[in-house]
């Protein structure tokens, strides 16, 4: 894909919607975990805030300052991510990785709504933007672990 009508195909009504429709972006008052991620192609930021509790998330916060790209990823992760365990995030972001890099498959349902962001693959200086609010959630989901084993 090239050119600026590739570019908005690339911004189909589905990825707008989603962007228009972050859940969860009230941040944590006593978060177990904040993680904040950039993209260092574009400059995006996710801020993640976490609870764990019993190796799941009970609470989640985002504050999402990314393309419309990165905020259709942070939309469909915050529509999904509560009760969740790390494992389940970290095959998410496995996943998304492969389908961006490789075309390979959807990522594991709760999280099969990101393949709206698979014409992406095209554009590698967008991959960052896209896997911010995985990165981070992931990371943070470490970090509360790590602050509950202390």
């Amino acid at each position: 894909m090239s050119g600026e009508n590739d570019l908005i195909k690339l911004y189909s009504g589905q990825i707008l919607q989603l962007a228009a429709m972050i859940p969860h972006t009230d941040r944590l008052v006593e978060p177990d975990a904040s993680v904040k991620k950039r993209a260092p192609l574009c400059g995006s930021t996710v801020t993640v805030d976490l609870k764990i509790q019993d190796g799941r998330i009970t609470e989640f916060g985002q504050d999402v300052k990314a393309c419309a790209l990165g905020q259709a990823s942070a939309s469909v992760v915050g529509a999904n991510v509560i009760g969740r365990s790390r494992a389940e995030i970290d095959a998410a972001r496995a996943a998304l990785k492969t389908m961006l890099k490789e075309d390979g498959p959807t990522p594991p349902a709760p999280f099969d709504g990101l393949e709206v962001l698979r014409p992406a693959r095209e554009y590698k200086n967008r991959h960052a933007s896209i896997l911010l609010a995985l990165d981070a959630t992931f990371e943070a989901f470490e970090q509360a672990e790590q602050a509950h084993c202390a």
